[in-house]
């Protein structure tokens, strides 16, 4: 069985006739015939009927187009990739996301890339604290989504795509939540404060946001924080979109300290300036909002 008789097969299907399915393959129509004659032969069955002048597909026929169809466009989907490959269509690009940041300005945009680029992979991954920048600077991410905190700007392009908040939050039944007003630090020392590490190395870890002087568990990542935080075993800043729910029935309520107020950050996507840029990238980049021209 061959690629070829396959295609003949779909030819006379789509066309009709065999007539039409040899003009439209540019072969003679005897040339046709037998391709579809030795196709026969191999899988043991008749493909077509011949009673009428346009010939019908059998009851296996039938089943067996289906399933040639699929082997067909999986070809053509091949062929893509082939040719991606052998442009300066990228094989994969890797992305690393701060765990700060929500997913969701960037999705209609890799949804886009995805269908005008079949054949490159995507890899997203999702890191804490410094993270996302020392995979830019190893060169393991193409672009990461990330704040500007140490990132060498001379070195980079940057585009801005959002802001996120983190606000101090505990349980409603923690000690330091259940009255009013603002939470000294000498008071809030005697509690525990929760934090997350950074997957950027030493160099990286939390830094802001830090109580000198109290107690401190540090956890991977933020829903292991906010589940230590709602069973009322310490406190500490979250995101707010990921806790909104949290928020809205009271599961978690926000907590005035001293020198602790809800923390407004600008969120860029980030790129280095002696990377080459191929198309998917481009493309990935133009979406966020910045028009960089594809090469010709």
């Amino acid at each position: 069985m061959t690629l070829d008789q396959l295609l003949t097969l779909d030819a006379i299907v789509a066309s009709g006739t065999f007539r039409a399915a040899a003009e439209r393959l540019n072969k003679a129509q005897s040339a046709v015939s037998h391709q579809i004659k030795k196709l026969e032969e191999e899988v043991g069955f008749l493909l077509l009927s011949r009673d009428s002048y346009r010939p019908q597909l059998t009851s296996e026929g039938e089943v067996f187009f289906r399933e040639a169809t699929r082997v067909l466009e999986h070809v053509n989907w091949l062929k893509e990739v082939a040719a991606g490959l052998r442009s300066d269509q990228e094989p994969i690009i890797s992305i690393a996301i701060s765990a700060t940041m929500s997913l969701d300005p960037i999705l209609d945009v890799l949804k886009e890339v995805g269908r005008r680029f079949p054949s490159t992979q995507i890899k997203v991954a999702s890191e804490m604290m410094g993270g996302p920048l020392e995979r830019l600077i190893s060169g393991e991410a193409d672009l990461i989504i990330a704040s500007l905190a140490d990132v060498p700007i001379g070195e980079v392009e940057t585009l801005a795509v959002g802001t996120i908040t983190i606000r101090p939050v505990a349980s409603p039944d923690f000690p330091a939540a259940e009255r009013s007003g603002v939470r000294s630090r000498r008071e809030m020392q005697a509690y525990t404060q929760v934090v997350v590490s950074g997957t950027g190395g030493r160099n990286f870890d939390q830094s802001r946001d830090l109580l000198s002087g109290g107690q401190r568990w540090t956890v991977s990542d933020f829903q292991a924080k906010k589940s230590i935080i709602k069973a009322g075993l310490g406190w500490g800043g979250i995101p707010e979109h990921l806790m909104e729910d949290d928020l809205a029935t009271g599961a978690l309520v926000p907590l005035n300290v001293e020198g602790f107020p809800p923390r407004h950050t600008e969120i860029f996507a980030i790129r280095r300036r002696d990377r080459p840029i191929g198309q998917v990238m481009a493309a990935i980049w133009a979406g966020l909002g910045a028009d960089i021209p594809e090469k010709a």
